[in-house]
């Protein structure tokens, strides 16, 4: 038997809820299924309020990994020295942080540059230099690395991308804080500790019971 896509809704605890997309992915992983009435399910469902929150030009989407990404739990156990880090790197180049998750060897987050500015090399070099100028030299190092007197922290490379539009951004905002349930790392979005995910709920943003939105649309494996 074949059920409308509107009318299905899985069956969850009251501490975690979510919206229409993020519960069919989830329903077709788990074949969890339940029948909703429409009005049940408009009530049930939390939603974002972003309130206009992107602007053109400018926002850009980041996920940038640990160099050795098999347990290790470098960022999380050196949450301090990273926010130090970055709070450093504001003051020297500002940016607006939209949002921001820290996970045990990787890290996503939207960041707002200032107008006329494009420079976010600099800013992501400063921020790993610094990180890893705080650590102990306890890491293998390739001969490459050595040669070029660089540590072994941190990925060379990292994913940008440009936020094209309000359904851009509100997509990437949600893929950001979803993340550490998407990893197993805890079961509601609300119980990880290194988001922003927390002042956007103070600020009115999201529910504090939100557990998804469209995230999945973007087809990242991270």
């Amino acid at each position: 038997m074949r059920f409308p896509r509107h009318r299905i809704l899985r069956v969850l605890k009251p501490k975690c809820r979510v919206s229409i997309s993020g519960a069919l992915h989830r329903m077709l992983r788990f074949g969890e299924f339940a029948i909703a009435p429409n009005d049940f399910l408009r009530d049930t469902v939390a939603m974002p309020d972003y309130r206009r929150a992107w602007y053109p030009g400018g926002t850009y989407f980041f996920t940038v990994n640990l160099l050795q990404r098999q347990g290790n739990d470098l960022l999380t156990r050196h949450i301090d020295l990273l926010r130090a880090v970055v709070a450093s790197v504001r003051q020297r180049h500002p940016f607006k942080i939209h949002g921001w998750v820290v996970l045990p060897e990787h890290l996503h987050c939207i960041i707002e540059l200032p107008s006329e500015d494009a420079d976010y090399a600099t800013r992501w070099r400063l921020i790993k230099m610094g990180f890893s100028k705080g650590l102990p030299h306890t890491e293998r190092l390739s001969m490459v690395r050595i040669g070029r007197g660089e540590r072994g922290i941190w990925q060379r490379r990292y994913w940008e991308h440009l936020i094209r539009d309000e359904r851009d951004y509100r997509t990437h905002m949600d893929y950001v804080h979803i993340n550490p349930v998407k990893h197993g790392l805890v079961k509601c979005v609300v119980d990880w500790p290194y988001s922003t995910f927390h002042r956007l709920v103070e600020e009115g943003v999201y529910p504090a019971n939100w557990a998804g939105g469209n995230d999945g649309e973007l087809g990242y494996d991270d």
